[in-house]
């Protein structure tokens, strides 16, 4: 997503949205959106649907899923 970038600091809604997938992963498990899996079609990298999330402070739920490298 867009980042706005400003000295140190960075912000816009892609910031927010990270943190809250992250914060829904396992140990050792990298979690994505279903906008991630889409952009890295034929990337080689596979891919295991987590389901539907709900993220604190966004609306909507959420596609997850964790990727296989």
């Amino acid at each position: 997503g867009e980042v706005e970038g400003g000295g140190e600091a960075v912000a816009g809604i892609a910031v927010p949205t990270a943190a809250r997938i992250i914060a829904e992963a396992a140990p050792d498990e990298i979690l994505v959106s279903s906008l991630v899996r889409d952009l890295a079609s034929g990337s080689g990298i596979d891919f295991v649907d987590r389901g539907m999330r709900s993220l604190r402070g966004l609306e909507r739920e959420w596609q997850l899923l964790a990727a296989t490298i």
